[in-house]
């Protein structure tokens, strides 16, 4: 029996890119109103075996939404910002930028908090007290940040874009008519949603560096660096399994968090923001190997 594909989304700049079996679907409001539709073929890194393995998809997901998530958002810049196509990024420019991306998340959610709690390592003697600070500290951090950026215009509209996707996706899995009128009445949360994903990261790494005890900081640091596809991996697991189990009670007490902070990320999306996400998961719905929209 072939396995149900998960579609799935990012919200983009004034604009949304879903992922399908083989394509990426992104669908962009230009400055004169149009939206603007295309999808491109995922490259088969992305779709190999690897994504097929426990542990070793949760990576391939990580990489392809650093990677392919950073090519639509520059698209989608270029596309909101003159309506003309453009040359796609190089290579190189684009591994810099994710590079850049994740050497500044590493430092803001990892590197801080834990110089943070070891700042004040003479009031504490207990280990596990030290890291479970340091967790606490990292998810302050995590949850101000969201909360400050949102506070941006042009954010907050991107954050309307990622209401929509949930929106669409809810509405699909439903197996409603994709259809503005019949998207309205869902959700902007997902329990698959990316936000979800990090909360998540943010608990298992608790548990994962409290077993690590407390070392000497430059080797707590590189422990941090190091274990962070391995909790990365872990958390995709959990996200996959918990998704399609929301019916169980337990289940749905275990993601709640994740499901309320996904309304720090989301803002309510008007008609035209749903018909951009709605735009895109068909393009990539109408392929050959691909379902077919309600």
């Amino acid at each position: 029996m072939t396995p149900v594909f998960h579609y799935g989304g990012q919200a983009l700049i004034e604009g949304v890119m879903m992922r399908g079996p083989k394509d990426i679907g992104m669908s962009v409001r230009r400055p004169d109103g149009v939206l603007e539709t295309t999808s491109k073929r995922v490259p088969s890194f992305y779709s190999g075996r690897l994504r097929k393995w426990p542990l070793f998809r949760g990576i391939v997901v990580l990489l392809e939404s650093l990677v392919l998530g950073t090519q639509a958002l520059m698209y989608s810049a270029e596309k909101a910002g003159t309506g003309e196509d453009g040359e796609e990024m190089p290579k190189g420019v684009l591994l810099l930028t994710v590079a850049a991306s994740l050497a500044f998340s590493v430092l803001l959610f990892f590197v801080a908090p834990l110089l943070i709690s070891r700042s004040l390592d003479a009031l504490i003697a207990s280990d596990f007290v030290s890291n479970l600070l340091e967790g606490l500290v990292r998810m302050l951090i995590f949850v101000a940040y969201v909360a400050l950026i949102g506070l941006m215009p042009d954010i907050r509209r991107v954050f309307a874009y990622h209401g929509a996707e949930h929106r669409v996706i809810n509405a699909f899995e439903a197996g409603v008519p994709l259809t503005p009128d019949a998207v309205r009445a869902y959700s902007t949360s997902h329990a698959r949603c990316g936000t979800s994903f990090i909360f998540v990261v943010l608990v298992v790494s608790i548990i994962v560096l409290s077993l690590l005890g407390r070392p000497v900081l430059w080797l707590s640091i590189l422990t941090r660096i190091v274990l962070l596809p391995l909790i990365a991996a872990v958390s995709y697991e959990f996200i996959k399994w918990s998704a399609d189990r929301q019916c169980h009670p337990v289940v749905r007490a275990l993601t709640s968090p994740g499901l309320q902070l996904q309304k720090l990320v989301t803002r309510q999306p008007d008609d035209s923001q749903i018909e951009a996400a709605i735009a895109a998961l068909k393009a990539v719905l109408e392929e050959p190997a691909g379902a077919k929209a309600g």
